[in-house]
């Protein structure tokens, strides 16, 4: 019992009472918490930072949908960075890296809705992103392309294509820099490596066209969407390169880096030794070094890997892989393999894969020009492919629509495979004349004999072609002329380059030819006449119709006028370096229609642009005769303001030059000028108006055009300021003319004699041409020149009108106002040169017949002439007559208030010549 009591005691039950509580246990858990809100507003709102689209998805969100698993959903991802970035244009700049990699990354993806969502998306990129911003990440859009196109779907290098076509659209530089890996993408597209016993020999690799069923389109069909974009490439890799230049008439392609930029050279300053003239070989496009060390360029540092086509050895290994490849793509598609039925589709495609192969090979020769070596190159071209291209290429040239789709009745046709008539024409004349550009660029003067059989055929083909008198686009004569100048570099005889230069002119005169067209057709002949003017005179056999053609130039310019200016100075060009050579025929041709080219009122001169007017100007020195009516046109261009002042100035020059005044040490070219003619010409330039209009001014009358004095019969025709500025610039040249004559007494008593011929007598005269008249006096006069009685009335009274003008001029008419300089100096001068002027001007003050009005300008004159230095002593010498004109000046003013005016009348009287000081002073007057 006792151990029982026991177990109890350790394990006690505790009896719980009902309604309390139980007890809690020393090692109870407290699970007692509290809560509070918690508010976030700005967590809610929408992210200011990135804009969104209209699914309020930021670039963020879409560029991380671009990982998702869903084609839909990457193909929505694309759709909205579209909507999204054409809407925040400014977010393309922010995250280019992140954009250009996602974009490129689905270059591979395995649906074709991503890929052509990508493709779109590139596009609209390629337009908004500049190519020095997305250099940076060229490299991986290059890799991700390269993956495309050698993968392993079909699919996926197709579309690779089209992302090709994008880039090479946009960024072509870009694209060219990793022409290496490109190229052999392009290669493996078509072809695959040929597995035999070679290999294991360690020989060359060797490829083969490779077939695939499983593709949608034809394996012809595929083989030219490749060659098309592979044709593509090669024209950008050409156009990337400053050392190639265009087919054709490569000599006279004008480049960013041989623009001439002719030096205009000023003598007088250039005699003052104020201006140094550097001179170079190569017409000043660049210096040329006689060194026999070469510059290294930095492509030679780089792997022949990097340097792509710019290497030699690149440029021949990818030409011995892909010239065979691309002759078994021409077999495929001749007409000796296939026999097409009128209107299979195949017919088209197999022209268009014909057309690419040649243009490809095309490419290709002109990259092989661009190296150091070009004539061991073209040695290789023609050691390894000639017999290839004759054996294949010139089977069935010239290549028609007719003799493809007639091929089992050649006989039939033979006479007429020529003919153009279908609506592919166009891609027929491409093809044939490509296949011509190759073929002549094998062929040689030294390889003549061996090649005459097919060159034959060449130059059969193009006479036949530009006799034609079809409708050529430019492209096609560029062609053209391109092998027609090979041909003629071949073969130099006259006897074989005559019919080609006449197939040639045949074209050219055909109407309404584009402009393009008929630039290269000139460029053509320009180039041709060089060559042929080169050759020493012992060698030199004129082609007639080269002549023929140099004679119609001037012609041709008359006609043209103002329709075509840039053609106009193509024309003015050519003639001038022909002209410049004397060519007898051009000469000639010139100086029958000089009269219309200078018509001043819608000859050439006065119609085209500046430039264009200081070439014909120019050609004026090589007339060989100058006619009176040539003379009196030249004189009209020069006054009526449709040539600068500075053009007329040299015109000018130009002509006394071939003067007999010129003071040449060697005979002068008899009767080019004749010497009355010359200074009828310096007359007339020197009035600047015509005997007719001189004559319809005289019916002007009052202000503001005419400008008149009681005291002076000679009223002012008031010019306009481009007038007269103009005719003042033309006056100084002529002056400086009149100047240079030996004889300055003679040359002084015909002018006197046409001053009083044409203008003593008229009443109203232009204000230039006053001024005009008396600074060629003040140029002129010696002391052995005695002028007229008439003269000496007639200037006095220019004199007085002039000054008068000039002193009754509102300040505020600006126009006129630049004129006073020029005017006052030229009037002063006379003035002090011939001191009968001065008292005639005086005796013609006859205050009792003027107005009061007038008299105030009368009194300032007086004291503007004692004022001045030069004036002193002659108005001392007339004292009298001035005396007398201030007494009568009184006289009409007496019983007035006496003005200010007359008061600084007296004064100015008593000061300098009642006074009679010595000498002149240093006082000149102020108007």
């Amino acid at each position: 019992m006792t151990k029982k009591r026991k177990h109890q005691e350790d394990f006690q039950k505790v009896k719980l009472k009902v309604g309390k509580k139980k007890p809690k246990l020393e090692n109870a858990t407290d699970t007692t918490f509290k809560t509070k809100a918690i508010q976030i507003p700005e967590q809610l709102k929408e992210d200011g930072v990135l804009p969104t689209q209209n699914r309020k998805l930021n670039i963020k969100d879409l560029l991380s949908q671009m990982h998702h698993y869903s084609p839909g959903v990457k193909h929505n991802a694309l759709l909205g960075l579209k909507d999204l970035l054409s809407q925040y244009p400014f977010v393309i700049d922010a995250h280019l890296s992140n954009i250009i990699s996602e974009v490129a990354a689905v270059f591979t993806d395995k649906d074709s809705g991503v890929r052509g969502a990508a493709v779109h998306l590139l596009q609209f990129l390629a337009s908004k992103i500049r190519a020095e911003q997305i250099a940076p990440f060229f490299p991986l859009v290059s890799a991700h392309l390269s993956s495309a196109m050698t993968h392993i779907s079909e699919g996926i290098q197709e579309d690779s294509l089209k992302v090709l076509d994008v880039l090479l659209e946009a960024y072509p530089a870009l694209l060219t820099d990793r022409s290496s890996i490109l190229l052999k993408n392009f290669v493996e597209l078509i072809s695959h490596q040929q597995l035999s016993k070679r290999l294991k020999s360690r020989e060359k690799l060797s490829w083969m066209l490779s077939v695939n069923p499983n593709r949608r389109v034809t394996s012809q069909q595929w083989r030219l969407n490749v060659l098309t974009r592979l044709k593509k490439f090669l024209q950008a890799v050409v156009d990337g390169s400053s050392e190639i230049e265009d087919e054709g008439l490569q000599e006279q392609k004008d480049s960013p880096h041989s623009v001439r930029n002719p030096v205009c050279i000023s003598w007088k300053v250039h005699a003052n030794n104020q201006q140094h003239i550097q001179l170079f070989e190569n017409g000043g496009l660049r210096p040329k070094i006689n060194s026999s060390f070469r510059l290294r360029s930095l492509a030679s540092v780089m792997d022949s890997a990097e340097k792509g086509l710019s290497s030699a050895e690149n440029l021949k290994g990818f030409i011995e892989i892909i010239i065979p490849l691309l002759i078994e793509c021409w077999i495929e598609a001749s007409p000796a393999q296939s026999a097409p039925i009128l209107g299979n589709l195949l017919e088209s495609e197999s022209q268009q894969l014909m057309q690419q192969v040649l243009s490809i090979i095309h490419l290709l020769w002109k990259l092989t020009k661009r190296h150091d070596e070009t004539y061991k190159m073209e040695l290789w071209l023609r050691m390894n492919y000639l017999v290839d291209f004759k054996h294949h290429f010139m089977r069935h040239f010239p290549y028609s629509l007719q003799e493809t789709v007639k091929q089992k009745k050649k006989d039939s046709c033979k006479g007429n495979k020529y003919c153009m008539t279908s609506s592919n024409s166009v891609d027929h004349l491409l093809l044939n004349l490509t296949l011509c550009d190759i073929m002549v660029s094998l062929a040689s003067t030294s390889t003549l004999q061996m090649d005459s059989g097919w060159l034959d055929m060449i130059r059969k083909f193009v006479t036949d072609t530009l006799q034609d008198g079809s409708k050529l686009n430019s492209k096609q004569v560029n062609r053209l002329l391109g092998v027609t100048w090979r041909l003629m570099q071949i073969q130099q005889n006259k006897v074989a380059t005559e019919p080609l230069i006449k197939a040639v002119y045949t074209l050219y005169q055909q109407r309404n030819l584009l402009f393009p067209v008929r630039t290269l057709l000139l460029k053509f002949f320009s180039r041709v006449y060089q060559k042929e003017d080169l050759r020493t005179q012992r060698i030199r056999s004129r082609s007639k119709v080269l002549s023929r053609w140099l004679a119609g130039l001037p012609q041709q310019l008359a006609l043209l006028g103002l329709r075509n200016p840039e053609l106009s100075n193509q024309l003015i060009d050519i003639i001038h370096s022909a002209a410049s050579r004397s060519n007898k025929e051009l000469l000639q041709s010139l100086q029958a229609t000089a009269a219309r080219i200078y018509d001043p009122l819608d000859g050439t001169l006065v119609l085209l642009p500046a430039e264009a007017q200081r070439r014909l100007v120019q050609l004026v020195y090589f007339l060989p005769c100058l006619p009176a009516s040539l003379l009196a046109c030249l004189s009209r261009c020069c006054i009526m303001g449709r040539m600068s002042s500075e053009l007329a100035a040299t015109l000018i020059g130009i002509l006394h030059m071939r003067s007999s005044f010129a003071g040449w040490k060697c005979q002068v070219q008899d009767n080019s000028v004749n010497d009355v003619d010359y200074f009828s010409f310096l007359f007339s330039t020197l009035i600047g108006f015509s005997r007719e209009e001189l004559t319809s001014l005289q019916g002007i009358r009052g202000k503001p055009h005419v400008s008149q004095t009681q005291l002076s019969p000679v009223r002012l025709y008031l010019t306009d300021l481009d007038q007269f500025l103009h005719h003042w610039a033309v006056t100084e040249m002529i002056c400086h003319s009149l100047s240079t004559i030996p004889s300055q007494s003679q040359c002084f008593d015909i002018l006197q004699t046409g001053i009083c011929k044409y203008l003593v007598g008229l009443v109203v005269i232009p204000d230039s041409t006053a001024g005009s008249v008396l600074c060629a006096i003040n140029k002129l006069l010696d002391q052995a020149c005695i002028l007229s009685e008439n003269l000496n009335k007639f200037l006095a009274s220019c004199c007085y009108s002039l000054l008068y003008f000039l002193l009754t001029l509102d300040k505020e008419d600006a126009e006129h106002v630049q004129k006073r300089d020029m005017l006052w100096g030229s009037c002063i001068s006379a003035l002090a040169l011939l001191p009968r002027l001065l008292r005639l001007m005086l005796q013609s003050l006859q205050v009792s017949r003027i107005c009061r009005e007038e008299l105030p300008v009368v009194a300032q004159l007086l004291r503007l002439l004692m004022q001045h230095g030069q004036l002193r002593s002659h108005m001392i010498t007339n004292e009298f007559l001035v005396q007398q004109i201030i007494k009568d000046i009184m006289t009409l003013k007496s019983g007035e208030v006496q003005e200010q005016w007359l008061t600084d009348l007296h004064y100015c009287f008593n000061i300098y010549l009642a006074s009679h000081p010595q000498g002149p002073g240093p006082i000149n007057a102020v108007y």
